[in-house]
Parts: structure tokens; C-alpha cells; sequence
């Protein structure tokens, strides 16, 4: 991997690492359906925006109902899922639970797609869910049946990932590839499309929600347009760049950015344990993205 792909694993963990604390302020609010349409809807009209603004071709060269496909699966029903279990869990706790995403991916690939992984890369794995462990300090839930509810929820979003990340390689770059900036465009549409009938559905048959709620409308904006439109772009040209595995490994970064955001904007107090848990993390990363590449350079040099 080169610099630039480890700027940009810590550039998406960051914005990434702010949607939690986005979605926990909004489902609650407007509910976890039209939570996660709005996310995907101003997802797709913030790269509507930045596609006809550099003038971008909207080619899909063939693939734009796998677009179309990935889109719910990347985006509709995990987007869904964490919204659904932002309204009974922390944002900590669902950031913990997201953290799985590297593990769910390996297990998914070693299962259906056929790839192999070394003991460095299980035990890399294992340390970085160890790390978020420390770092994060889980709440109370209201009952036991709402935190099973949400743990549930979550690692649903979180195979979803897995498969996800597998497909967009078999679909699209081992097919001659595709701008990432398509992609993401065409995923979004995905999205939106298949949560358009559960929100038309929740708004029209659900409780009254007060909309009229500009901290909570700045959250979804921003949910919707920098942590999905500008985010997917850059995670689509990872998994282009670096491949699914090695990207689905920013998910071990996202909590302690989520830890940070959370001390900036509500001065929630950071404890030892987020210095530890972070320095656990970066060593996992480190493991599962690059420990090939360095024994294979310690074999050449010892050969010499």
C-alpha cells in the first residue's frame, strides 16, 4: 500500500466515524427508515452535484444494473440497519459492532469467494476488535430484548458490507473496472430506489414527526452529502486500488474517531483506554494490510 491509501483509510475513517453520532441524533428523531432514505437521497444528489460540477461521464459501460445492485446491499439495507439500531443502542456500541465488518469480509471470502488468509491477518483481526474494545465505553441499553434487537441489526449491516466488498471486485473492477465516482453515483440510485416505497410507507402510515428541526436537518445533510456522497467516492477507489479486504480495514479506525468527534462536540472525556485501544488498532491495521508484503521483503533479503 502507498501513503496515499493509508491518508485516505484515516480520511474515511474519520468522516465515517461522524455518522454514528449523525445517525443517533436524527433516527431517534425522524425514525430509522426515513433516516436512512434521506441519507441515500442526499447521498445521491450530493454526487449528482459533484459529478456535473467536474463534468463527469455517467457511462456505465454495462454495469449499471450491478451498480444498481451494490447499491442496496452497500448502502440501503446497512444504512437502514445502523439507523434502526441507533434508536436502542449508543453510537459507541454500534461502532464497536461495525468494527466486525473486517471479520465479516474474511470469513465471507474465505467462505464464497475462495480467499485465504494467513494466521497474521485472523490475529490482526482479533487485535483490532480487542483494541475497540478499550477504546469504547458501551451504555446502558433500556432491555435486554432492544440491545439483542441491535446487535442484530448491526451485524446484518455488517455482512452486507462483507459481501459487498467482494462484489464490487467481481462485478466491476475484474470487468474492466469503472470510475469509482459511477459507481458510488450508481449505487445511491440503488438505494434510494429501494427505500423510496418504505419511506413513502413510514410517512404516510407512521407517527407524526416533527420536521421541523434544523440541528437534527444539519445532521441528516451532513450524513447524506460528506459521509456518503464524498465518502463512497473515496471508498470505491480503494477498493479499485487496494482491494476489498484491505479496504473493509477502516472500520477499525472508525470508533476511535467516533470516540474523538463525540469528546469535541458533546466534551464526552477520553480515558487512557482510548490512547491504548487507539495504539492496538493502528498495530491490527498494520497486520491485516501489510504483513504480506513485509515477510515476503525479509524472504528476498534473507535469500540474498
Amino acid at each position: 500500500m502507498r501513503i496515499s491509501d493509508y491518508i485516505r483509510l484515516l480520511l474515511l475513517a474519520a468522516i465515517w466515524g461522524a455518522s454514528f453520532l449523525f445517525m443517533r441524533i436524527a433516527a431517534p428523531e425522524f425514525g430509522a427508515i426515513n433516516t436512512a432514505f434521506l441519507r441515500v437521497f442526499f447521498g445521491f444528489v450530493g454526487l449528482a452535484v459533484i459529478l456535473f460540477a467536474i463534468k463527469s461521464s455517467f457511462n456505465f459501460d454495462g454495469k449499471f444494473k450491478s451498480s444498481l445492485i451494490l447499491g442496496v446491499i452497500n448502502s440501503g439495507l446497512p444504512f437502514f440497519m445502523y439507523c434502526l439500531a441507533a434508536r436502542w443502542l449508543p453510537a459507541g456500541y454500534s461502532a464497536i459492532l461495525n468494527a466486525t465488518t473486517p471479520l465479516m469480509g474474511a470469513l465471507i471470502g474465505f467462505a464464497f469467494f475462495g480467499e485465504k488468509l494467513s494466521k497474521r491477518k485472523w490475529g490482526g483481526v482479533i487485535l483490532g476488535l480487542v483494541g475497540i474494545m478499550v477504546i469504547t465505553t458501551v451504555g446502558e441499553s433500556h432491555s435486554t430484548n432492544e440491545t439483542i434487537a441491535g446487535v442484530v441489526a448491526c451485524l446484518v449491516a455488517t455482512g452486507c458490507y462483507g459481501v459487498a466488498g467482494f462484489l464490487t471486485r467481481r462485478w466491476i473492477s475484474n470487468k474492466g473496472g469503472l470510475d469509482p465516482k459511477t459507481v458510488a453515483f450508481g449505487s445511491q440510485i440503488g438505494a434510494t430506489l429501494f427505500l423510496l416505497p418504505f419511506f413513502i410507507w413510514s410517512t404516510t402510515t407512521g407517527p407524526t414527526i416533527n420536521w421541523m428541526q434544523g440541528e437534527v436537518w444539519a445532521s441528516v445533510l451532513a450524513v447524506g452529502i460528506i459521509c456518503t456522497a464524498f465518502a463512497y467516492i473515496v471508498y470505491f477507489r480503494l477498493i479499485a486500488d487496494i482491494g476489498p479486504l484491505r479496504s473493509l480495514t477502516v472500520t477499525f479506525l472508525i470508533p476511535p474517531f467516533a470516540v474523538l468527534w463525540s469528546y469535541l462536540a458533546l466534551d464526552e472525556t477520553i480515558n487512557q483506554g482510548f490512547i491504548v485501544g487507539a495504539l492496538i488498532v493502528c498495530v491490527s491495521v498494520w497486520l491485516v494490510v501489510s504483513p504480506e508484503k513485509v515477510r515476503a521483503i525479509i524472504k528476498s533479503e534473507a535469500v540474498k
